[in-house]
This record gives structure tokens, sequence and C-alpha cells, in this order.
């Protein structure tokens, strides 16, 4: 694969920003949704995320959803994976049906015209990390390679670290890469699950920390997408349970930092904040106010 796009200086556009819709109701309102909320971005699931069961998309639906999304304008659009996948399974029958899954899901992806497909690096289940990632790496070479390189870009987010889940910090995602040379896997990066491992964000100094970390590992050039989230609990206690923006413990100094940070100006960013009434509405234009440098504007 080479598909890479390099950051770009400030050029006074404003960061693309969306969230995760509901396809409820045909995979198509989920975009239909997102425009309706402003969105320029927006994530969704293909199929159910909580069952193997997978889905055969008709003519009809694929026809729609590019209409859907060539009618809003909106790009690029992201899948997340399913979650019952586990990539770094020591049981090889869980393992090889998370990879016909992501399989599955890099070709619907294909037939959408889906530019991103999000996944989680795995657990790895007993006691040997480095086995873990090795076992993630040759999952996921499986799934590139059933590609032919086509189709979405691969994309490994962070976690919270919780129990035995791998991608809890830039260097462990970066020792992942290093087993995949051939191929150009993204990075996502969740803001809440970077603070629930343990990266206090919440400072200008903790903030700098952070991004320098990610550059020295995987470097930014890898960096395509971003989750928005607060949290729920502490810094370090490797739990992830999502906050809407401003309302958590990271508050909302890291949002504004993000934002406006020119790097990072042309990287999607998308919120999975807790689905309320119109917090979503709510969540998009607190981050819009932030970027516009009105924090006492913005809803409390």
């Amino acid at each position: 694969m080479t598909r890479n796009t390099p950051f770009k200086e400030k050029s006074g556009k404003a960061p693309l920003l969306g969230a995760h819709m509901s396809a409820a109701g045909g995979l198509e309102r989920a975009i239909l949704k997102g425009a309706e909320l402003g969105c320029t971005t927006v994530q969704l699931f293909t199929k159910s995320p909580n069952r193997w069961q997978e889905r055969t998309l008709k003519a009809s639906e694929i026809e729609m959803f590019r209409t859907a999304r060539r009618d809003a304008g909106i790009s690029p659009l992201i899948a997340h994976g399913g979650y019952l996948a586990n990539l770094s399974s020591p049981d090889s029958v869980i393992r090889r049906k998370s990879v016909l899954s992501v399989c599955r899901e890099m070709e619907r992806c294909g037939l959408l015209g889906i530019d991103y497909l999000v996944v989680h690096p795995g657990c790895f289940m007993d006691s040997d990390e480095s086995r873990g990632l090795a076992r993630a790496a040759v999952s996921i070479g499986r799934v590139l390679r059933e590609s032919g390189g086509g189709g979405p870009q691969l994309v490994v987010e962070t976690t919270a670290g919780q129990g035995t889940c791998l991608g809890r910090d830039p260097g462990q995602i970066a020792r992942l890469f290093s087993l995949l040379p051939e191929w150009n896997i993204g990075l996502c990066i969740d803001s809440c699950h970077i603070f629930a491992a343990g990266n206090d964000i919440r400072t200008a100094a903790g903030y700098r920390a952070f991004f320098e970390l990610v550059d020295a590992a995987t470097g930014l050039t890898r960096l395509k997408l971003f989750h928005l989230n607060d949290s729920r609990r502490e810094c370090g206690f490797r739990i992830d349970r999502h906050a809407h923006i401003g309302k958590g413990m990271i508050g909302s100094e890291f949002f504004r930092r993000i934002m406006n940070d020119p790097r990072f100006r042309e990287i999607p960013k998308i919120i999975e904040t807790p689905k309320e009434g119109d917090m979503d509405r709510r969540n998009l234009a607190l981050l819009r106010r932030l970027y516009a440098g009105r924090e006492e504007d913005c809803p409390r």
C-alpha cells in the first residue's frame, strides 16, 4: 500500500469534524444524519459490531450509499471494525474468524467507497505480550494480502490498555508496525484511550510530550484519524469510559489544542461520545467553538 497523506500547513479551512453515526434503517442513513449535523466526515459500522454474522450488500444498498455520499459531499468516510474480532488471540479458531471478519469488512468498505477501516490490535490473553504482537501482525498481514492492497486504508486504534489489550501506547503500536514493514498502516488516536492509558494530555507540556512520543514512535505521517472523546475515569486507570467533550476528566483545553493544531488540520476528527438526546449536536458545536477560540460561548 502507498496511501499516505502528508501534513500541510494551516490553510484557513476548518478542521474535518464528524461523528460516529448509526446506520439503522440503511447504511446511507449514517451519511444523511451526519450531513444534518453539519459533519464533514462520518464514521459508521457496516454491520452489527457485536455479532459474527456477516452482511452481504445488495447492489441497491451500494448505490444509495454512494449517491448519499456524493450528494452530501462528506469525505473521508470511515468504518469501524466489529468488536468481536481479536487479531492477537492465542486461540487459532478465534484468530481465523477474526481475520475472515476483517477481510469481509475490507470487502464491504471497498464496495461502498469507504476510505479508512479502524481496527483494534486485539488482546493477547496470555502472559506473553510479544507473542501477542506477533500474532496480531500475522493476522493483519493476512488481511492486507487477501485484500490485495486495495479498498480502505487499515488504521490501528490506540486502546486504554485494559487487561491484555494491545495498543496502550505509541511505542507498542510502533512495534506492531515494525513487524509489517511492507504495509503503510495508519494510526488512530482516541483521546479517552490515551488518557486512560496514563498520558496526562491536559496541560501544554503533557500535550507536547505525548505527540513527541507519537512522532518518535510511529511518525506523525502515520496519523490518519482522531477519535475525540472525554473520559469518565481518571488518568492511568486503564478504563475505557467515554464522556461528553469538556465534561469529563480531560476537560476542554486538550480539545482546544487539538482543534487548533495546524499539524492536524486535515486529519479527520470523529466524536464517539454517548448518544443522549441532542448531545452529538452539542459536542460538535463545542468543538467548533473551541476551534473558533470562543470557549466562553461553549455550552457547559
